[in-house]
């Protein structure tokens, strides 16, 4: 019997910078914890913004960039985890984008969101970590999703690839929280 599985949506377009590496420690926690996990490169795509078509109540967003599969992924899984860089004070445009049309397409349709665990993780050199968090939480909480909380924010400090894994508190802060998210998918399944 499976112990849940975990989507992790990586908004760097650096396959190895930071916020990959981060989230990297993520799926080191969960499958420890026996969770499955799958992390999409959500910066390797073109992800575009929401056109207000109204059509998403099928189920699936009438535009065609990809993002229809990684909606099915995450309507069958327990968790939704989202890894962003902070790009002048915020989530990059395209996490934005993504979780705005995938959060449209659930409230439209099947509410898949709905009860799934996780939460937002922000990566930056030196400051907007607060206000992304802020921002993503929004996609969460109004999704009706669940947040588990850890020892600090989910904000971990770094500019060159590989400085963020050595901010020791935002790490053990982000282990913390894969923990939690763990704990609750088994607790829920």
């Amino acid at each position: 019997m499976s112990n849940g599985k975990v989507i992790l949506l990586c908004g760097s377009p650096r396959r190895e910078g930071n916020t990959a590496q981060v989230l990297g420690e993520c799926v080191k926690v969960l499958e420890r914890e026996g969770i499955e996990t799958e992390t999409i490169m959500l910066g390797e795509m073109r992800i575009l913004s929401c056109t207000a078509c109204g059509l998403c109540t099928s189920g699936e967003c009438s535009l065609d960039d990809g993002l229809n599969e990684i909606i099915e992924k995450i309507r069958e899984a327990d968790g939704l985890i989202v890894g962003t860089p902070v790009y002048f004070g915020t989530a990059r445009g395209d996490v934005a984008a993504a979780l705005q049309r995938i959060g449209m397409v659930s409230m439209a349709s099947d509410s898949f969101l709905s009860r799934k665990v996780g939460g937002p993780i922000a990566v930056a050199r030196r400051g907007g970590h607060t206000a992304t968090i802020q921002e993503l939480l929004m996609f969460y909480l109004i999704n009706d999703m669940i947040v588990p909380g850890s020892t600090y924010w989910n904000m971990v400090f770094g500019w060159a690839p590989g400085e963020a894994v050595n901010d020791e508190e935002g790490m053990r802060t982000v282990r913390r929280f894969a923990e939690n998210v763990a704990f609750l998918v088994k607790k829920l399944r």
